[in-house]
């Protein structure tokens, strides 16, 4: 069966409805097709029903039937706090994300975020700077590199971190699979922190995720005249923290 889920996500490159489809009639394997599949294949995987499979994802809805990745699974294991937020970010932004990002990657956080642009990109290199560890959720094929400009940083990740997507090979970005991933990355993440964001965005429907998931929701609040995102969660319920000791002090108190 394990077998079968890595036929259909490779087949129908990662399409999580194409492959609930293809195994609701029982879509045979194609070995042939399989084998060829795998000779352009560089990356592990793992399945849904391997041993190895991150716990935190069995737990969510619609967990991904296969993940591809390079580098070191077991990071999935970590005590780990998700940091998202918004590409195009304020200096606010950038220096909350850094500061936040590092000090907790010093207090043995595993840091997961999307490999994005602004936020995600700080926050990886915070970890990764200060001799922590941190997972990528990538919302194209595990070896597409978007955007461009994060090269360094992915060669960085997949040698030395965690690169995971659920799309095999060079699936190209799509609208639907940045905030469809998104699942995963609150997946992952015992907690997800929100440093910057707008209130209709992307980094709106993580915190969503993780709602339905049972997260905690941390926010750095914004001030007055900048994006709103942020207060707004915390407006709603979302626990406002000033610095990395109000996340470990309440999630020691939890």
């Amino acid at each position: 069966m394990e077998q079968t889920l890595l036929y259909l996500s490779l087949k129908y490159q990662g399409d999580f409805n194409k492959i609930l489809k293809a195994i609701k009639v029982h879509e045979e394997v194609d070995f042939y097709l399989l084998e060829e599949f795998l000779k352009t294949m560089d990356c592990q995987y793992t399945t849904l029903l391997s041993d190895d499979y991150p716990k935190r994802l069995k737990e969510i809805a619609l967990p991904p039937f296969v993940l591809y990745y390079y580098g070191n699974l077991d990071l999935v294991k970590n005590k780990t706090i998700g940091i998202v937020g918004m590409r195009q970010m304020s200096d606010y932004g950038k220096q909350a994300t850094d500061y936040f990002a590092k000090n907790l990657a010093i207090n043995d956080y595993t840091i997961v975020s999307g490999m994005a642009k602004g936020v995600d990109a700080i926050a990886h290199l915070a970890a990764i700077n200060n001799n922590g560890s941190t997972i990528a959720v990538l919302g194209t094929g595990i070896d597409y590199v978007y955007p461009k400009e994060n090269r360094l940083l992915y060669d960085e990740l997949k040698k030395n971190q965690l690169i995971i997507s659920e799309y095999p090979h060079l699936t190209t970005p799509s609208k639907r699979q940045f905030p469809y991933r998104n699942r995963i990355i609150a997946g992952l993440s015992d907690s997800i922190l929100i440093s910057e964001a707008r209130v209709k965005s992307g980094t709106m429907i993580t915190a969503g995720y993780a709602l339905e998931q049972g997260k905690t929701i941390y926010c750095i609040p914004s001030r007055y005249n900048d994006y709103n995102g942020c207060n707004e969660l915390i407006r709603q319920g979302a626990t406002l923290v000033l610095n990395a000791s109000d996340i470990m002090e309440d999630e020691d108190f939890h």
